[in-house]
This record gives structure tokens, C-alpha cells and sequence, in this order.
């Protein structure tokens, strides 16, 4: 139960961060807009963590054999 509210968490870090960081054009970011870059950069993270969950969660490897 405590990792969930880990996880949890983690995933009100891209709002809370969008409230007061992003809201702003000019520091450009490998050549994209700031707003840009970091909603980009939490479509990848997202996905990211998404996988890791996947790998972590015993659910999904409870009708596996060992080969």
C-alpha cells in the first residue's frame, strides 16, 4: 500500500510543476519552446514509468514459466 501512494505521488508532479514553471516562451530547450519541451518531456516520461510498472507489477507475471 505504501508504494501507491508513492506512485501517486509522482504523478501530480507534472501538474503541480505546470502551475508555476512552465508557463513561459522564451528559455527555448533544444530548440523547442519551453511549454513545448515540457509537455514532450512528459509524454516520454510518462510511457517511461508505464513500462516500469508493468515490469514491477507481480499481476502480469503470475502465468509465466521458467523456460
Amino acid at each position: 500500500m505504501k508504494r501507491r501512494i508513492w506512485l501517486y505521488f509522482f504523478s501530480l508532479i507534472p501538474a503541480i510543476g505546470s502551475l508555476s514553471v512552465i508557463n513561459k516562451i522564451e528559455p527555448y530547450v533544444l530548440g523547442l519552446p519551453f511549454v513545448l519541451f515540457w509537455l514532450l518531456l512528459w509524454v516520454i516520461l510518462t510511457s517511461l514509468f508505464l513500462y516500469i510498472v508493468n515490469i514491477l507489477d507481480p499481476a502480469n507475471h503470475e502465468g509465466e514459466e521458467d523456460i
